[in-house]
């Protein structure tokens, strides 16, 4: 039965990275569409971020010549591993993570963590100067969400334990089966938006986007911490990018939307599943539109700075404000 148990996780595991990989690109396109269409230009096709990673596939890897290879090389597997591993522990739908029981949001974090630090390890073993400075803005900018990153987790986690949610207080599949709005009362739901908030405001760190471009920032540093790379390492990080912008989104439906379509309509059994799943990546893609395509097209980009300041003193603020309305509500 272990076999059998291992082999089917292996089998849904595999075909779910699959899944989000395409989706992944899929979004990205859409995102190139939408972004364009709001700056009154006609973009590139849907299926363009496909044809640019066949492109690079299908060229040379070019290692710098005072570059460090296994380090340079192995970055970007490393960068997309990790983000591929994220989506094994988002609930889907009405369906369970595949590694459900083996991990919970703290694991989440780390993974998306240890894909910011592996692209700036790859930044920093290129050996370029340009690619140096993006790879220290990438770790400059990982400190400073993580914060109210950690907080609004935390806080999560916190009220999941003492409103007595099913579930272990760290499981995301804890939020998906019960959503955590209905859970407060009044000062408590200013709190979970004080939280949603913050975390819709981490979103543009995260994936290194809008106002927050500042480790590749074309326009000044050139790609920054990615400059040296082709081919087929390029490629792996062109999916990263559009993987991080997915994972966030699915990780803010899974914590602050769970709410069932499926379930609304009376549907049971395999139909529950079915549409659960589709309406999942549906409000996955309008998450992404709103929070990731929105805010880039919206806003400038932020100096290194700006950007600390901004989330280690305003969104960190935002995050702790929403802790603390969060905790008062549960002592009342």
């Amino acid at each position: 039965m272990i076999v059998i148990s291992l082999i089917m996780r292996l089998i849904a595991g595999t075909a779910l990275m699959l899944l989000v990989a395409v989706l992944a690109l899929l979004f990205d396109g859409a995102d190139r569409i939408v972004n364009a269409r709001m700056q009154r230009r006609l973009g590139p096709p849907l299926l363009q971020p496909f044809l640019d990673l066949l492109k690079l596939l299908g060229k040379e890897n070019i290692v710098p010549r005072r570059a460090v290879p296994w380090a340079y090389n192995g970055a970007p597997w490393l960068a997309v591993a990790a983000m591929l591993l994220v989506f094994l522990y988002i609930p889907v739908g009405s369906l369970p993570p595949v590694l459900g029981s083996e991990g919970d949001l703290i694991l989440v974090i780390y993974l998306l963590g240890l894909s910011g630090v592996a692209m700036a390890v790859g930044g920093f073993a290129s050996g370029n100067p340009i690619a140096n400075v993006g790879a220290q803005r990438e770790l400059i900018l990982m400190m400073s969400y993580e914060l109210p990153l950690a907080v609004v987790v935390a806080t999560l986690a916190h009220v999941a334990y003492r409103t007595g949610m099913p579930g272990e207080p760290f499981s995301l599949e804890t939020f998906a089966g019960m959503s955590v709005w209905g859970a407060m009362g009044k000062v408590g739901f200013l709190g979970i938006l004080c939280l949603f908030l913050a975390l819709v405001l981490v979103v543009p760190g995260e994936t290194g986007k809008g106002p927050m471009d500042i480790p590749e920032a074309k326009t000044e540093i050139l790609e920054g911490l990615i400059i040296e790379y082709s081919g087929t390492n390029l490629a792996m990080f062109k999916i990263t990018f559009a993987l991080r912008a997915t994972a966030m989104s699915a990780i803010i439906v899974a914590l602050f939307l769970p709410w069932s379509l499926g379930g609304a309509l009376g549907l049971g059994s395999i139909f529950l599943f079915a549409v659960d799943f589709f309406w999942f990546w549906v409000k996955v893609f309008v998450v992404q539109i709103l929070f990731v395509t929105f805010m880039r097209t919206a806003f400038g980009r932020f100096k290194i700075w700006q950007a600390a300041e901004f989330y280690l003193i305003k969104v960190a603020g935002l995050s702790i404000a929403g802790m603390i309305l969060a905790s008062l509500d549960l002592v009342l």
